[in-house]
């Protein structure tokens, strides 16, 4: 178990070349002088293996976190009772862990308690093997009860111990192990497989926010398609976002949509991502027509009317479930409520652009370059993949920035308008902002003067 250099001798060399590598090799350094065990631990040596060089490295040791302030002055405690604490040295940061086991008793969602334990112990509350790997930067050896180097070069996803008993402790590694198959491009071991679909339904008594946190890296991952096909297969989709389950085997219409049914169509936009789009963009990307199972009709041909309205509704609902803070659900529903108005841009008989002044309502927005990013993967996932219109809109949008620049900032803000008018929130408070806005946008209101005097023009006028 214990095995001299076993990672490519360069890229250790790299590795302890970056800033973050050398502080990395420090804090051991720190720990083994004070007379400590201590290790490089999980994704950063997994990292190693696979010929990356690792942008984060945890600590794994004998040390308690009391032992462990005592050595490094700069330190964040808040986990301390877990043995888990957030280290500084040379200006990086590093995950210093305690070894330890976890209590057998668990509701599912965590240990009922933890104990300190030894190397050995803790590599077994591990959840696969691949990240149970231990890697000594000053002796060069490697660590591994568990087979995760053999593993690793098969590319296999193997929960260690018993995987429904793992499960049943923590049942977010349903999702880990799915996102490490996707992160490793690996394939499960068949034990490890099976339990993922026996136990899918436990899924429901996770958080939202530990569901979401672990649904964000699947989609910044190098394969969220294939995680998402495997969150399909396994049946964990059902049990927790039973709105995009319902998309496979929808089908559409074949003269736009070659690619096949709702599901599909998702996968290939999915497969579209670049690293330049962004969460909200893919989260928004993922659930755009999540609607379509509801809206789905046969008429002249396959048609889903209102779908992007009901898609943004029921990805609302989905969103709170997961715990999003409001701010940022409101964006993502307000993408996938406007992903079909790109059509809009253009009159549908005469063929002819909207009025610059209906297109600044749209390139205005703080939120239309990301909405161009969901036309854009939207148009990926579609076979045959058209990019004329989206790329004559997205020509268009900075023609337009070029000759007619933002509008300077809101002159007045909604509580400012109900403070000098004396009238309480509602739709009033709004439609003043919005014709103010406009006013901006023309430049026939330019200060916050004139936009007071506005104000009260408008709201004695009677025209609200």
């Amino acid at each position: 178990m214990l095995n001299p250099m076993p990672i490519n001798k360069n890229i250790i060399d790299q590795t302890f070349d970056t800033p973050y590598g050398k502080q990395a090799y420090h804090l051991v350094e720190g720990l083994t002088d004070a007379g400590y065990d201590a290790w490089w631990v999980g994704g950063g040596v997994r990292d190693m293996f696979m010929g990356k060089i690792p942008k984060d490295i945890d600590i794994g040791t004998n040390a308690k976190p009391p032992e462990v302030k005592n050595i490094f002055p700069k330190h964040n405690d808040e986990s301390a009772a877990l043995g888990s604490m957030r280290v500084t040295l040379g200006g990086e940061t590093f995950e210093v862990t305690t070894f330890r086991e976890d209590d057998e008793a668990s509701d599912g969602r965590h240990p009922e308690s933890i104990r300190f334990s030894t190397k050995e112990k803790d590599a077994l509350r591990r959840d696969i093997t691949i990240n149970a790997l231990y890697y000594h930067p000053i002796s060069r050896e490697l660590f591994d009860p568990t087979g995760g180097e053999g593993d690793l070069k098969e590319r296999l996803v193997r929960i260690i111990g018993d995987p429904d008993n793992r499960i049943k402790h923590d049942a977010l590694r349903l999702l880990r192990v799915i996102r490490f198959r996707a992160l490793i491009e690996g394939q499960y071991h068949p034990e490890t497989y099976q339990a993922l679909h026996r136990n899918a339904a436990m899924i429901k008594i996770l958080s939202g926010e530990r569901l979401m946190s672990e649904f964000e890296k699947m989609l910044l991952g190098p394969s969220p398609a294939r995680a998402l096909e495997d969150l399909w297969e396994t049946d964990i989709l059902e049990h927790m976002i039973p709105e995009l389950h319902a998309c496979k085997g929808v089908a559409q219409p074949a003269d736009y949509h070659r690619e096949g049914d709702v599901w599909e169509h998702i996968l290939r936009v999915a497969r579209a991502f670049t690293e330049d789009h962004s969460l909200d963009v893919r989260i928004g990307a993922i659930f755009h027509d999540c609607g379509k199972a509801k809206t789905f009709a046969r008429k002249e041909r396959i048609r889903f009317d209102e779908h992007a309205s009901i898609s943004a509704d029921l990805t609302k609902d989905v969103l709170d479930r997961l715990k999003v803070p409001s701010r940022r659900r409101e964006k993502i529903c307000w993408l996938i409520r406007h992903h079909m108005m790109m059509g809009s841009f253009y009159d549908p008989i005469g063929k002819q652009e909207i009025a610059e002044e209906s297109k600044a309502r749209w390139y205005y927005h703080p939120y239309f370059p990301e909405l161009l990013q969901l036309f854009w993967l939207d148009v990926a996932g579609t076979d045959p993949s058209d990019f004329s219109f989206c790329n004559k809109i997205e020509k268009d949008y900075h023609r337009f920035l070029d000759s007619h620049p933002r509008p300077p900032k809101v002159l007045l803000t909604g509580e400012e308008v109900m403070e000098l008018l004396g009238i309480g929130p509602g739709e009033k408070v709004g439609e003043i902002l919005k014709k103010l806005y406009e006013k901006q946008i023309k430049k026939e209101v330019t200060t916050k003067e004139e936009a007071r005097e506005f104000a009260k023009l408008l709201a004695e006028s009677g025209e609200l």
